[in-house]
């Protein structure tokens, strides 16, 4: 046997021995908690939000640094807009040039339709007189002639107003295009977060979709466990949680979240009822929003813990209490408004 096989055979007895190790220290756990809590081992977790640009270009400046607490709104960088703010310039004198243009073709309008009103009143007084014999039919000919183009005139003038019409509301959405540019030129934090990483500096050029700052978002922590199936089955969305974390003494009141409706780890064919007890179900439970606010500052991604979570029990059963250990919540929660976040 070579050494590279021994070592092998070595780090697979040490995953083995891991691995049974950590299933008995979860055996021992479960088997001292009330029947209707279970626990699964986690760490605190949160979404990673990149901020990126929406259109390529020089980045003017970034007011954030990593580990700056950012919330919703807050400014956050600026690209350069000096060709826009020409482009923009532009766009708003040429709107300024239609709705001249529509004025001017208005007022044109205006004389059609009052040489069509001549012509119409000329052609009403030379009927009768035509009829009369003190008119030659001639005459009338010629006037209604010019009642006619009169006519055509003004259809003529309202096509042309409404043309320049349209041609208003076409600057004027190149005028909304460039401006929603260069308001999407200034980024600011869609989330209440902390800059985790600072990707780009000033004067730096992105493409469409660059990256400038990755923050973690701080409005879902959360921490996300395994279930057996015969838990996972008994564990409701919206049921009660408590987190105990490594570093500090109290339980974190939380709340469930989210069970998955497929199992992980699973054999893809299953025969057995032993096999099937080894399903597990992911679980997220998440700690309320309004407490992560009112502890931002001490708030870590990445601690590791285990969730505690009360299953549900039988129609008309009494739920355990928590364990002692899991009594102590954090200052200002009480354990009703614990149980109702």
């Amino acid at each position: 046997m070579n050494k590279t096989t021994i070592r092998s055979t070595v780090v697979v007895a040490i995953l083995v021995a891991a691995a049974a190790f950590g299933w008995q220290w979860w055996q021992g756990q479960q088997s001292s908690l009330p029947a209707d809590l279970a626990l699964g081992n986690g760490r605190i977790e949160a979404d990673q939000v990149d901020i990126t640009t929406k259109y390529g270009g020089r980045i003017r400046e970034v007011l954030a640094q990593e580990g700056d607490l950012v919330k919703p709104g807050q400014l956050l960088a600026r690209m350069d807009t000096a060709e826009l703010d020409a482009q923009l310039a532009q766009a708003e004198a040429q709107l300024a040039a239609s709705e001249a243009a529509v004025k001017e073709a208005e007022a044109a309008l205006v004389q059609r339709q009052s040489d069509l009103t001549l012509a119409r009143q000329e052609l009403e007084r030379a009927l009768p007189l035509v009829k009369s014999g003190s008119m030659a039919q001639r005459t009338a000919d010629q006037r209604q002639s010019v009642r006619n183009t009169a006519e055509a005139t003004v259809a003529a003038a309202v096509a042309q107003v409404r043309t320049r019409e349209q041609s208003v509301k076409a600057a004027r959405a190149a005028v909304k295009v460039i401006q929603t540019r260069i308001d999407d030129a200034t980024l600011t934090a869609p989330v209440t977060g902390r800059v985790l990483y600072r990707l780009a500096q000033p004067g730096e050029v992105l493409a469409g979709g660059g990256k400038l700052l990755t923050l973690v978002n701080l409005a879902d922590i959360y921490m996300e466990v395994f279930l057996p199936s015969a838990q996972a089955h008994r564990t409701a969305i919206g049921a009660e949680a408590r987190i105990k974390v490594d570093v500090i003494d109290v339980a974190i009141p939380a709340t469930v979240s989210f069970v998955s409706p497929e199992s992980q780890f699973t054999p893809k064919q299953v025969e057995t009822p032993s096999e099937r007890e080894k399903l597990m179900f992911r679980v997220k439970v998440r700690i309320p929003h309004q407490l992560v606010l009112d502890h931002i500052d001490q708030v870590k991604t990445g601690v590791r813990g285990v969730a505690y979570i009360r299953l549900a029990t039988a129609t008309g059963a009494t739920p355990s209490a928590w364990p002692q250990f899991l009594q102590q919540l954090p200052p200002g929660v009480t354990p009703n408004a614990a149980g109702s976040h």
